[in-house]
C-alpha cells in the first residue's frame, strides 16, 4: 500500500492477537513498528518475530489506562525511533458476565483499559501530529459497542464511546490532514475470546452459527484493514467505522 514504508507506527496491545497480527502486516509493509503492550514479554516475542522476517520493531513497556505511562513509553519511542506518523489502538481487555453480577472494581478496570486508554493515547501523540500537519489515527472498537452483546455492557459501553471520540477527534482534526477512523471487529479467535469461553463452549459454537461466514475472525483478518487505514490508500478517509464481522454484523 502507498504511504506505509519507512513510517513510524505505534501498535497498542501488540504483544499477542490482533494487535501482534497487525504488527507483522505493518512490518511487511516497511513500517517501523513500536510494539505497545503492558506485557513486555509478549511484545518481545512479536519484535523477535519480525526481526526474524526481516522487519523493523522495537518493544516498549505501557499501561495504557495510565496517562503519565503513556507519555513515558510515546517519548522513549520518538527518542529512539522517530517522530508518531500513526497511532493504532487495539489494546483491550474484557471479563464477559450480565451486568447485575459485575462490581465497580471491574467496571473500573474496563473503563481504564478501553476508554481512557486510547484517550490517553491520542491526546499524547496528537499534539505532534498537529504541529507536523498529518497523521493517523486508528481505534478498535467492537461490533458490541455498535449493536450491544449481552454479558458485554460495561465493555460494550466503552466501545461505543471510542466511536464517538474518534468520530469528535476526526471532526476536529481533520483541517490539520489527520484522519481518525475507527475498525469495529466480530467475534475473533484470540487468547482472550477463547479465555471468555472457558466453561461455555455452546457460546462459541452458537456464535460460529450466527456468522454467515460460519467461522470466527483471525487476527489477520482485521491487520490489513489497519494497514489501508494507516496508508496513503485511505487519505480522504475520515471519522468512518468498518466492520470487520464475516456478515453477523450489516448495518449501513
Amino acid at each position: 500500500m502507498r504511504g506505509l514504508e519507512g513510517k513510524n507506527i505505534i501498535v497498542t496491545g501488540g504483544g499477542s492477537g490482533i494487535g501482534r497480527a497487525i504488527c507483522h502486516r505493518l512490518a511487511e509493509a516497511g513500517v517501523k513498528v513500536g510494539v505497545f503492550d503492558l506485557n513486555r514479554d509478549g511484545a518481545e516475542q512479536t519484535v523477535k518475530e519480525i526481526a526474524a522476517n526481516g522487519g523493523s520493531a522495537a518493544a516498549f513497556t505501557a499501561d495504557i489506562g495510565d496517562y503519565d505511562a503513556c507519555k513515558r513509553a510515546v517519548a522513549e519511542f520518538e527518542s529512539s525511533v522517530g517522530t508518531t506518523d500513526a497511532l493504532v489502538n487495539n489494546a483491550g481487555w474484557d471479563l464477559a458476565m450480565p451486568f447485575l453480577q459485575s462490581d465497580a472494581e471491574l467496571w473500573q478496570k474496563l473503563v481504564a483499559i478501553n476508554f481512557y486508554g486510547p484517550i490517553n493515547m491520542c491526546h499524547v501523540v496528537l499534539p505532534g501530529m498537529v504541529e507536523r500537519g498529518g497523521g493517523r489515527i486508528v481505534s478498535l472498537s467492537s461490533d458490541a459497542g455498535r449493536v450491544g452483546s449481552s454479558g458485554e455492557s460495561v465493555y460494550a459501553g466503552c466501545k461505543g464511546g471510542v466511536i464517538a471520540f474518534s468520530k469528535t477527534l476526526a471532526r476536529e482534526h481533520a483541517r490539520h490532514k489527520i484522519n481518525v477512523n475507527v475498525l469495529c471487529p466480530g467475534p475473533t479467535d484470540t487468547p482472550l475470546f477463547q479465555h471468555a469461553m472457558e466453561g461455555n463452549p455452546k457460546l462459541g459454537d452458537a456464535l460460529i452459527r450466527a456468522i454467515p461466514m460460519r467461522r470466527l475472525a483471525a487476527p489477520e483478518d482485521h491487520a490489513g484493514m489497519v494497514a489501508f487505514l494507516c496508508s496513503d490508500e485511505a487519505s480522504f478517509i475520515t471519522g468512518q467505522v468498518v466492520s470487520v464481522s464475516g456478515g453477523l454484523t450489516m448495518h449501513g
